[in-house]
């Protein structure tokens, strides 16, 4: 045991602090979509500006800095869309940090792994928890001249994060890049033309709390009309007063509509986003709004009525039903899903098997879902797993970050709970222990489902081992008789066993025969006893 490394204790999530929800502008007329086309491109091109004086000041930005930039967009606009668009600009500049700093981090786990190999004899061999030589001296000079590209990388990555730095490409750097493989992408420069401007378009506007409806920029009524106060320079396209331009179009949301109009009746702030799906020529109207922080349930509230673990894979999930004491319930479950496609087939086999899930998890009175807290962004690098280049694309293939994201907010309408479990060992002690117990004729245990087991009794605290080691010898019991079920509480003596009948020993038998006779012994020892374990084998209390 003093090889395996620490367990992290389990813990509650906490649910979504917003929410997000969309619909489509349906039977705009060609001169609404003309007023948001010049819109978009209007306020486009000072988002990019802003950005590009953002990445300018780099580390010297401050509260002055920040003021004069707003400023100079609000003689252009006006001061909400000039907030707006200083905000958006800020939160990029924030994320490509962060990314930046993440790349630093890849890329020293990759010199880390090259260096450490490369100092090995060529044909040395590794150990489970580090790699071995290189097979062969071409390999080993390949990899030395990749470690040098690394370096040279890292060095300078180093350097653009010490310097403030960023690279930023508003519309992404995959789109651009497109732009050099429109044959294998299938496009022609006017449709990529039209996707690169629409990505570009900036038609957004944070909320306000105590203004009319929750926003002033962009202002849905709850009867569905909207209407936008246009910038100062396309004043002259506006069709009411105070110089609002409004659409013919009338929104109503599906899903959380009652919530919405409940907020923008009381005034409450309500963030919208107007944009362009270029592929099915749709405008689509987004709405936000933050909600107040609740508190989670105590831990030992969730594991109140059992729990439901899950086991996340490349193309399902496999989870078991547990009550309370850590008992499997039923059969395994599994809820398929396929990630192959685009990115919103993709969300929408998550958004599927999740349901399934949850509706799941409703049916069979369970309060809580234990689920893995898996992060592979250090697990990934061909570096550390070499020629497993299908196992690195098999774990680049789960969406860990959208699927945590999704299932927290899922769950949370539902009133379900989400417990994360730390991720050490749950495949591999599920199958030691689990998965061969509980196969039969008619249950096929998989590895993975024998894995949610382990994640949904380490969610509830009990150990992952079905029994404990049997007693040593000459305690009641010699060693291989049995053993005692494994429970999370102090551990007892078991006692003297009851005999088979209620006669006293030595007495007659209730039906007044004898089966067999008796010997006489000068010894006197107990007589052993035939009572049976009355609990079934894969049962514990713990």
């Amino acid at each position: 045991m003093g090889g395996l490394r620490k367990l992290t204790a389990s813990f509650v999530v906490s649910g979504p602090c917003g929410v997000a929800v969309r619909d489509r502008l349906k039977h705009l007329t060609p001169e609404d979509e003309r007023v948001l086309r010049a819109v978009g491109a209007h306020q486009g091109a000072l988002a990019s500006r802003d950005l590009k004086a953002r990445c300018a000041d780099g580390l010297e930005h401050g509260a002055q800095t920040w003021a004069a930039r707003k400023r100079e967009l609000t003689a252009l606009s006006s001061s909400r869309i000039a907030g707006a668009i200083t905000k958006a600009t800020h939160d990029q500049w924030a994320l490509a940090r962060r990314c930046q700093a993440a790349h630093i981090q890849n890329l020293a786990a990759g010199i880390k792994t090259l260096r450490h190999r490369l100092s090995l004899s060529i044909g040395e061999k590794g150990t489970k928890r580090a790699a071995g030589g290189y097979r062969s001296k071409g390999e080993w000079f390949r990899k030395s001249r990749r470690l040098a590209a690394l370096e040279d990388r890292h060095t300078a990555a180093v350097a653009d994060l010490q310097a403030g730095r960023v690279r930023v490409v508003r519309g992404g750097k995959r789109l651009l890049n497109t732009r050099h493989h429109l044959t294998q992408a299938q496009l022609t420069e006017e449709q990529w033309r039209e996707r690169w401007e629409a990505k570009r378009w900036f038609i957004a506007a944070d909320g306000e709390s105590g203004k009319r409806f929750g926003n002033e920029t962009i202002r849905v009524t709850p009867d569905g009309e909207v209407s936008i106060k246009l910038p100062v320079p396309l004043a002259h396209l506006a069709n009411t007063k105070h110089g609002r331009y409004t659409l013919t179009a009338r929104i109503g949301f599906a899903h959380r509509g009652a919530e919405w109009v409940d907020r923008i009746e009381t005034n409450r702030a309500v963030a919208y986003r107007i944009h362009l799906d270029t592929e099915r020529g749709r405008w689509y109207l987004t709405a936000s709004w933050q909600r107040p922080a609740v508190q989670t349930i105590p831990l030992e509230t969730a594991r109140a009525r059992g729990m439901i673990g899950v086991d996340t894979n490349a193309d399902h999930f496999a989870a078991y039903h547990l009550d309370q004491h850590g008992n499997p319930i039923g059969e395994p479950h599994r809820f398929g899903y396929d990630l192959s496609g685009s990115a919103g087939h993709r969300d929408a086999q998550i958004r599927h098997a999740l349901t399934r899930l949850l509706h799941w998890t409703q049916q069979v009175g369970a309060q809580a879902i234990a689920i893995e807290d898996l992060d592979f962004t250090a697990e990934k690098t061909r570096e550390k797993h070499g020629r497993r280049k299908r196992f690195r694309q098999l774990i680049s293939g789960i969406p860990t970050g959208k699927l945590k994201a999704r299932l927290v907010s899922m769950a949370a309408e539902q009133g379900l709970a989400i417990v994360a479990v730390d991720p050490a060992y749950t495949s591999l002690w599920g199958a030691q222990h689990w998965q061969k117990p509980l196969t039969t004729p008619h249950r096929k245990m998989s590895r993975h489902d024998a894995a949610g087991i382990t994640i949904g009794r380490r969610a509830l605290g009990h150990p992952v081992r079905r029994r404990t080691a049997p007693p040593p010898h000459d305690r009641s019991d010699r060693a291989g008789h049995r053993t005692a079920q494994a429970g999370p509480g102090t551990r007892g003596c078991e006692g003297t066993r009851p005999p088979t009948t209620d006669r006293p020993p030595g007495g007659p038998s209730p039906s007044g025969k004898r089966k067999r006779g008796t010997s006489a012994s000068n010894t006197v020892r107990d007589a052993p006893s035939t009572q049976q374990w009355v609990q079934d084998s894969l049962m514990c209390t713990g």
